[in-house]
């Protein structure tokens, strides 16, 4: 918007200045002829009440030295009555042009080498009519135009950076409400609650931010509405999980009952995690700093050893893959531990007993990828599942668990796709980025670092023990 009022100001302003100067510079320099040819007339004059006096060639030379000189001037006076024709001062006009001034007696003017003559009848004693030749040179009829037309030039020149520089300031204060309007956007898009614009500028932009902080107002009420109702949800299970804690209790001892009162305890955790986080409402809105997150290695292989008795029982190969050594990623080990709880889960939600599954852990350099994959019928409709609240189309699935996993990879920068495994399955692919780019797109292959350099995985047979 601001160039725009920039461009039209200038183009506006600069056929108003063409359309005065050129005019003008032409009227000045017709103003300028008019008065070497008004000097010439003058000089002219002067010797005309001598020519009607005497025709002596003494006197008329020191009549036209006083009036000019003979290299400007020249009287013509034709033969009469047994005299001889007198020149005086240079001729540069024609022959027939002179004739023709005498013969009509009137004033004319003729071009010549350098400039123009003004030849001017005069009638003397004798009843002929002299011509008087004055010499007006081209430096003189176009003396000053340059100047002016210098003057000119600079004036429309001033008047287009003037108007130019208006149109500018008065664009400053249309685009800069403009552009505080999108930063505010962008920073509530953000999740920066307390965005706000101030309302300013034209009374349309004034309008659009009192609109925008409205709507604010409203996001942010609506979403306090939401953990609330989060919060009171989530209070309402405290009382089955009671029940359920007191029931493990009494189980007694033995593999199962410590598993079952392992699950009691981390899902009341869990609640109150989720009570905790409602009540407190900060969202997040930067990207974690040195030294946070969580070594994703020995979080895979807890939740492994969470899920491999699980696995036992039911007769499902378990294989392990990238845990032998620390991987750091800017994730809270919370979620990293809630992603890789709901894809097992699902794996044993949603596959038959007995169905193999395996968890890898690639380490790249700017990224890394954890990659969990099952020999089950796979997902036919990825795109589908990766909608949130639609799942796979089964039975008890909400969609819920791959939004929970999209969530976290999309807040590093990275992101989540669901393609087949080598395994004859379903693979899903976190890729979680380390510096916070958006990741590198290398349609469904993955690369991982080892001993320095990085290798393919992603289409690589892979055996489970």
């Amino acid at each position: 918007m601001r160039w725009a009022l920039v461009k039209v100001s200038l183009a506006v302003t600069t056929m108003v200045v063409l359309a005065f100067a050129v005019p003008l510079g032409l009227v000045i320099k017709e103003m300028a002829r008019d008065r070497a040819f008004s000097n010439a007339e003058r000089e002219a004059a002067a010797v005309a009440p001598a020519l009607s006096i005497t025709t002596d060639r003494a006197q008329l030379e020191r009549v036209v030295a006083s009036a000019g000189s003979e290299e400007e001037m020249a009287v013509h006076i034709p033969a009469a009555d047994g005299t001889e024709a007198v020149d005086i001062g240079r001729q540069r006009a024609a022959g027939d042009d002179i004739a023709t001034v005498r013969r009509l007696g009137r004033a004319s003017t003729t071009n010549v080498p350098g400039g123009s003559t003004l030849l001017q009848p005069v009638a003397i004693s004798s009843g002929e009519i002299a011509v008087v030749e004055v010499y007006v040179p081209e430096s003189e009829v176009s003396n000053g135009v340059s100047t002016a037309w210098a003057v000119l030039a600079a004036v429309g020149v001033a008047l287009i950076v003037g108007s130019v520089a208006v149109a500018d300031r008065l664009g400053v204060r249309m685009v800069q409400p403009a552009q505080r309007l999108v930063e505010g956007a962008h920073e509530l898009g953000e999740g920066k609650l307390g965005a706000r614009v101030p309302e300013e500028g034209p009374n349309e932009l004034r309008l659009a931010a009192a609109a925008f902080n409205s709507m604010a107002d409203q996001v942010v009420q609506l979403l306090a509405n939401e953990r609330e109702l989060a919060a009171d949800l989530s209070h309402r299970l405290r009382t089955p999980l009671t029940v359920l804690r007191l029931n493990a209790a009494s189980l007694g001892d033995g593999p199962a009952a410590e598993q079952t009162r392992a699950a009691v305890a981390q899902l009341e955790r869990e609640v109150d995690t989720i009570i905790r986080t409602a009540r407190e409402a900060k969202p997040q809105t930067a990207a974690a700093g040195p030294g946070a997150g969580c070594d994703a290695a020995e979080v895979v292989r807890e939740r492994m050893a969470f899920w491999s008795a699980l696995a036992e029982d039911e007769g499902r190969k378990v294989r392990v893959a990238g845990v032998d050594r620390p991987v750091r990623i800017p994730v809270a080990r919370a979620d990293l531990a809630a992603a890789l709880d709901a894809l097992l889960g699902n794996v044993f939600r949603h596959t038959a007993e007995g169905t193999a599954f395996a968890v890898d852990v690639h380490n790249g350099e700017d990224a890394v990828i954890v990659l969990v994959s099952d020999a089950g019928p796979g997902i036919p409709d990825p795109e589908a599942a990766m909608a949130r609240g639609r799942g796979s189309g089964s039975a008890g699935s909400t969609g819920l668990g791959l939004d929970i996993v999209r969530r976290l990879a999309e807040s590093t920068g990275g992101d989540v796709r669901i393609g087949s495994s080598v395994l004859g399955g379903t693979e899903v692919r976190i890729w979680i980025q380390l510096d916070g780019r958006a990741p590198e797109r290398r349609g469904h292959r993955v690369r991982r670092r080892r001993s320095g350099r990085l290798v393919s995985t992603f289409n690589r047979p892979r055996s489970l023990p």
